[in-house]
């Protein structure tokens, strides 16, 4: 059992129950790297100020830079028995160098020590998460170049609205994704700013310079109140209300996928290496991976609740309950990283069902919209070009025949304005190539978009 960094004041041990109970160790160990660079950088501004002494400060960099050595490599045996990280650490520290190794602890406290940890453990999770995100873009864009010329039936309310190219839709994921990224990095700005020197909540009267910290570990700023430094999580929460938002995109994406998938949508055929089989139903190929996705996303909105709950009831300063607010952060993170490198691969290798895809993109009613923008440029108000094709749909699709079958004569039975060339307007590649509006599903400017995407992904 490490010694307690607060135990001189105790004339009795803790419980067993109460060590096991407050122990952070098995969670708080991914902190280890940081929590050293940390130490570093404190012990080189005690040396700096003459707070301690250069000689010492030179024996606590070097016993730190060992234990890190050990952390990187692996070799680090974390002490199930510590209180926490910072226990564990400064105790190996104490059996590396002795006596200087006490002086580490000089002008701040696990509170402080704590949250520099987080902020500089979100900062390089932010890094990688945007790194990850970026990726996943390029490869649905990769996949959306590939199928630029298939055409989709899009949908609205799950039912069949109007055709789409493949490569716009795909664009969509690409869009929220980039929102996803700049929200990350947005977070990471108010995260970047140092709070050690805040020691417990009121500060220090040692002659700190917390500056030259902020500059050693490549922080914005330092932060402004000892008591906000040590006891808000609002990075946290913010960071988790991010990753709640992303996996929200996930989920949607994975749905989409899941339905392309079955046979009633037949737009897709996806790997057998991201699917799995029935143990009944020999002929079952299913998207179990895409399920599990759109299943754990649950967890990670669970996991912003529950920091959410933790922090609301909390008076301002530092309480024990913050401890647990790293379980959540840390599961949603993993989580979210899991899925981002599920989706890299899983998108190298769907295949499009263009046959049925096209069989699809047959259905007439797909065009109800180009047939009212047509009588509409004609000179008809928009409700009197919607009527006219509401009771052609009626008429026709709604009992089985063609609005293409229809003869001239016939036509001109719903609206003067009608001619024959309206059946040119009545395929799928012909009604992309009518949509117009910046931002729209046109091929000229889903190419536009898919070369500025690139470009910008590069």
């Amino acid at each position: 059992m490490a010694k307690k960094l607060w135990g001189t004041r105790f004339n009795k041990k803790t419980h067993a129950l109460t060590d096991k109970f407050t122990s952070s160790i098995t969670f708080d160990q991914r902190l280890a790297k940081y929590d050293i660079l940390g130490s570093i950088a404190h012990a080189k501004m005690l040396a700096r100020q003459k707070i301690i002494s250069q000689k010492d400060t030179q024996q606590i960099v070097k016993g730190l830079n060992s234990i890190l050595k050990d952390v990187i490599s692996g070799k680090f045996k974390f002490d199930p028995g510590a209180e926490d990280i910072h226990s564990n650490i400064q105790e190996l520290l104490n059996k590396k160098i002795g006596q200087p190794a006490h002086k580490l602890h000089t002008a701040r406290s696990r509170n402080d020590q704590v949250a520099l940890d987080v902020r500089m453990y979100l900062k390089s999770e932010i890094d990688d998460l945007v790194e990850f995100i970026s990726q996943l873009q390029k490869a649905v864009l990769k996949f959306a170049i590939s199928n630029s010329k298939v055409v989709i039936p899009g949908y609205t309310h799950l039912q069949i609205a109007q055709c789409v190219l493949l490569a716009h839709h795909l664009l969509a994921y690409v869009e929220a994704l980039e929102r996803d990224k700049q929200r990350l990095l947005d977070t990471r700005k108010r995260i970047n700013f140092m709070p050690l020197g805040s020691c417990a909540f009121s500060g220090t009267g040692l002659k700190i310079d917390r500056d030259f910290v902020k500059k050693e570990l490549n922080f914005s700023g330092v932060t402004a109140n000892s008591i906000d430094s040590v006891s808000d999580r609002d990075y946290i929460i913010e960071v988790l209300a991010d990753l709640a938002i992303l996996s929200v995109h996930l989920s949607r994406i994975a749905e989409d996928l899941i339905l392309w998938s079955t046979k009633e949508f037949n737009f897709i055929d996806i790997d057998f290496s991201f699917c799995t089989g029935s143990s009944i139903m020999p002929h079952k190929k299913n998207p179990d991976i895409l399920e599990l996705i759109r299943g754990s996303v649950g967890k990670i909105q669970g996991d912003l609740s529950s920091v959410v709950m933790l922090m609301k009831g909390l008076p301002t300063s530092y309480n024990r309950d913050m401890q647990l607010d790293k379980p959540p952060l840390f599961d949603s993170i993993d989580a979210v990283r899991d899925i981002l490198e599920i989706f890299m691969a899983l998108f190298s290798s769907i295949v499009i069902e263009k046959e049925s895809v096209a069989a699809k993109v047959k259905d007439e009613s797909l065009f109800s919209v180009d047939i009212v923008e047509y009588l509409i440029k004609k000179g008809l108000s928009y409700r009197q070009a919607h009527d006219i094709v509401g009771r052609m749909v009626r008429d026709c699709l709604d009992k089985g025949r063609k609005i293409s079958s229809l003869s001239g004569k016939e036509l001109k039975r719903y609206s003067p304005k009608l001619k024959e060339d309206i059946k040119e307007l009545l395929n799928a590649w012909a009604s992309v190539n009518l949509k117009k509006s910046f931002g729209s599903t046109n091929p000229k400017l889903v190419k536009r978009q898919l070369v500025a995407w690139n470009r910008k992904l590069k």
